[in-house]
């Protein structure tokens, strides 16, 4: 599964627990915050910026 995200956009999105900035993780669809290790799913293309739906990386 690759999924892209405008490079705009991935620039002012940030992290809703950390405010920390987020990476693109294209090959598991989803957006990446290093500092709270949580992992932020893309669905249909669209970020879904929820604590409660993101995914522990760590």
């Amino acid at each position: 599964m690759s999924t892209k995200i405008d490079e705009w956009l991935l620039e002012i999105l940030a992290c809703p627990q950390s405010k920390a900035p987020l990476r693109l993780d294209e090959e598991a669809g989803e957006l990446v915050c290093d500092e709270s290790g949580l992992a932020y799913p893309i669905r249909d293309g669209i970020p879904v910026l929820l604590v409660d739906e993101a995914r522990k990386i760590r």
